[in-house]
C-alpha cells in the first residue's frame, strides 16, 4: 500500500478513537455549563488542569521512549516488559507518597482535600495504561485502539449524564426510594470524578491483557538508555501543558477574586470551540509518529515527511476558516449558558494557535529521528516562559484575552524555532509557497469574517466557499494519487 495512503488509513481510525470519544466528552461541556455557573465550572476545570500536569509527569516520556526502542531492532519483550514495570513501580510509588502526603498537595494545588483520593485514583489508572495504548499503536492495531478508547469515554458520558442529569430527577419523584437515597445535593464535582474513576478502571481491566501472559524481564541498562530518552520528552511534555493549562491556573491566581474562577469559567467554555483544531492535530500526530521512525531508514524520506506536512496545512487551514466562519452556530450547540459568550473573541485566537501547535509537531520529526530530543525540551521551554511573561505581566490588564494571545505566540514562536533548528540538522523540502499561502489565505479569510464583519455568515459562508474552491482546484490532483494509487 502507497505509505501515505496507509498513513491517512491509519489516522483516519486513530482520529475516530481521538474525534469521537472527544465529541462525546465534547457533550459534558454544555452539561456542564448548563448545571453550573461559570465559577463553579472553572473550579472543576483547576481540577482537571491539576490533572494535566500530572499526567505528563507520571508518564515521564516513555510513550515516546517506547516507541523509539521498540522499532530500533531491541528484544521486543524486553522493551515491552521493562517499560511496563517501569510505569507500574513509578505510579505505586506516587501512590504511596499522595496518600502520605495528601493534606500538603491539597494545599498547594488549592483542590479541597476531600478530591483528593478521587484525584490520586484517577491518575494512577490513567498512568498504567500508556504502555498498553502504545503497544497498540507500534503493533498497528488502531482498531482495537479505538474501540477501548471509545468505550472510556463513553463511560464517563454516561455516568456524567446519569449523576448530573437523570438522577436529581429521578431522586425529586423518589422522595423515599433508592435513588433518593444515594443522591446527594451539590455533589457535582464529586460526581464527575466518580464518573472519570470507574471509567479509568474499566479501561485498564481491557488492557490487563498487556499485562498478563508474559515472562517479565527487566533490564537495568535498557531502562537507563529509555530514560535517557525520555527525559527531554518529559520537559517538553512539562512546557506543553504549562502553555495547554497553566493559563487557568494564573487566572484564578491573578485576577480579582470575586470574577476570578467566573472568568476562568468562560474562558475554558469558549476555548473548547477550539477542539475541532485540537482533535485534527491529535489525530494526524499519532498517526505519523509511528510513521516518522518505520520510514526513517528508508530511501528519501524527508520528501515524504514534507508531503505530509502539506497535506496537514492544506486539511487545517480549512478547519480554521470553518470553525471562524460557523463560531456563533457552535457555540449556541455546545456552550448553552450565555453567561459564558463573553469571552468568544478568544476563539479565532485559540484555533489558529492551536494549528501552529499542530504544525510544530509535523516539524518536529527532525529531532525525533535523530535522536536530539533535548531540542524539543529546549522548544517547548522557550514556548513555556513566553506562556508564563505574558499571562503574568497581561492578566492584570487584559483578562483571558492576555491568555488567549499568550497561547498564540507561545505555540507561534515554537513553530518557528523548530523550523530553524530543523533547516540545520534534518533538512526537508517543505512547500514553503504552498504552506504560506494556504496560511495565509485561512488567517485573512477568518480575520475578515469574525472581526472586522463581526461573524456575519453572509460574508463568512462565500469566504469559506471560495476557499474551499482554491483547495481543490490546487489539491484535487495530488489527493487522488495519494487515495487512489494503488
Amino acid at each position: 500500500m502507497n505509505p501515505l495512503k496507509k498513513l491517512f488509513k491509519q489516522t483516519a481510525i486513530y482520529g475516530l478513537a481521538t474525534v469521537l470519544p472527544r465529541m462525546l466528552s465534547f457533550l459534558l461541556v454544555p452539561i456542564y455549563t448548563a448545571v453550573m455557573p461559570p465559577e463553579d465550572y472553572g473550579e472543576i476545570t483547576l481540577i482537571f488542569s491539576c490533572f494535566a500536569i500530572f499526567n505528563v509527569f507520571l508518564a515521564y516520556g516513555m510513550e515516546t521512549a517506547f516507541f523509539r526502542f521498540y522499532k530500533e531492532g531491541e528484544n521486543k519483550k524486553i522493551v515491552v516488559t521493562t517499560s511496563l514495570l517501569s510505569i507500574a513501580g513509578s505510579s505505586l510509588l506516587f501512590l504511596i507518597l499522595g496518600i502520605l502526603f495528601k493534606t500538603a498537595i491539597a494545599d498547594v494545588l488549592n483542590i479541597e482535600l476531600k478530591y483528593m483520593n478521587y484525584v490520586f485514583g484517577i491518575l494512577v489508572l490513567d498512568a498504567l495504561v500508556i504502555v498498553p495504548f502504545a503497544w497498540l499503536r507500534a503493533n498497528e492495531k488502531p482498531m482495537r485502539y479505538a474501540l477501548v478508547k471509545i468505550l472510556n469515554i463513553a463511560l464517563n458520558l454516561g455516568l456524567n449524564l446519569f449523576f448530573l442529569i437523570l438522577l436529581p430527577k429521578l431522586a425529586s419523584t423518589d422522595v423515599q426510594g433508592l435513588f433518593n437515597s444515594i443522591y446527594v445535593p451539590d455533589f457535582e464535582i464529586s460526581y464527575i470524578l466518580i464518573s472519570n474513576l470507574f471509567a479509568s478502571g474499566i479501561t485498564l481491566l481491557l488492557m490487563l491483557r498487556i499485562y498478563i501472559r508474559r515472562p517479565y524481564t527487566f533490564d537495568k541498562g535498557l531502562w537507563k538508555r529509555m530514560l535517557a530518552y525520555a527525559m527531554p520528552v518529559m520537559v517538553a511534555g512539562i512546557a506543553f501543558t504549562i502553555n495547554e493549562v497553566f493559563d487557568r491556573i494564573l487566572l484564578t491566581e491573578l485576577l480579582p477574586t470575586d470574577i476570578a474562577k467566573s472568568e476562568m469559567g468562560k474562558y475554558s467554555a469558549c476555548y473548547k470551540l477550539a477542539l475541532f483544531m485540537t482533535l485534527f492535530a491529535t489525530a494526524f500526530r499519532m498517526g505519523i509518529e509511528p510513521f516518522f521512525f518505520s520510514h526513517s531508514e528508508t530511501k528519501n524520506p524527508q520528501k515524504a515527511y514534507a508531503q505530509i506536512t502539506n497535506y496537514f496545512v492544506v486539511l487545517g487551514s480549512i478547519i480554521l476558516l470553518g470553525v471562524v466562519v460557523f463560531a456563533d452556530f457552535l457555540k449556541r450547540v455546545i456552550v448553552l449558558n450565555e453567561s459564558y459568550w463573553d469571552a468568544m473573541a478568544i476563539v479565532p485566537i485559540i484555533v489558529l494557535a492551536s494549528f501552529f501547535l499542530g504544525i510544530y509537531h509535523n516539524l518536529s520529526v527532525w529531532y525525533k529521528v535523530t535522536d536530539r530530543t533535548k531540542f524539543g525540551a529546549y522548544i517547548s521551554m522557550i514556548g513555556a516562559v513566553l506562556t508564563i511573561i505574558i499571562n503574568f505581566v497581561f492578566i492584570p490588564y487584559f483578562g483571558y484575552m492576555a491568555s488567549a494571545t499568550a497561547t498564540l505566540v507561545a505555540y507561534g514562536t515554537m513553530m518557528l524555532l523548530s523550523f530553524y533548528f530543523g533547516r540545520m540538522y534534518y533538512p526537508i523540502p517543505y512547500n514553503f509557497r504552498k504552506i504560506i499561502f494556504y496560511l495565509g489565505i485561512s488567517i485573512l479569510f477568518s480575520i475578515l469574517s469574525f472581526y472586522i464583519f463581526d461573524r456575519n455568515l453572509i460574508v463568512g459562508i462565500p469566504l469559506f466557499l471560495i476557499f474551499l474552491g482554491l483547495v481543490y482546484k490546487l489539491e484535487v490532483e495530488n489527493l487522488r494519487k495519494v487515495f487512489i494509487r494503488k
